[in-house]
């Protein structure tokens, strides 16, 4: 699974490239023992820090402490904080905190907050989705 992880950490760098935003996987990301994230991206006026997840199908758990280290470690650097999750067929959706359900251990992404997140170009800051 890292591996397929890694491919499609891959594939949104370049997404994040081809709309005007340097971008680069965080080394050691999750295993360095500090706050890092699997990807930074700016482009000079919007700094984002990225959490990436790949998933078969929903819903996506995600521990509270791996949100508070993303959290962290982006007040430090000057960014937003986004969790980015790719599903199988579906385009990336990408979700800010408080756009997480929260549960007892942590946050959860299900299917009707999945459809609700926010498309790249939104994240980026190029364009406002009007949700129905």
């Amino acid at each position: 699974m890292k591996r397929k992880g890694t491919r499609f950490e891959r594939e949104l760098i370049h997404a994040l490239w081809n709309e005007g935003f340097a971008a680069v996987r965080s080394a050691g990301s999750g295993s360095s023992g500090f706050p890092s994230p699997d990807i930074i991206a700016s482009n000079g006026r919007i700094t984002i820090a990225i959490e990436a997840k790949v998933r078969e199908k929903l819903p996506l758990y995600i521990p509270e402490l791996r949100i508070r280290e993303l959290v962290m470690f982006s007040n430090l650097f000057g960014a937003k904080p986004v969790i980015a999750l790719k599903i199988k067929g579906e385009k990336w959706r990408f979700f800010e905190v408080d756009e997480l359900e929260k549960t007892e251990k942590g946050y959860k992404i299900s299917n009707a907050t999945f459809h609700s997140g926010k498309e790249l170009g939104e994240i980026l800051g190029k364009f406002i989705q009007k949700k129905l």
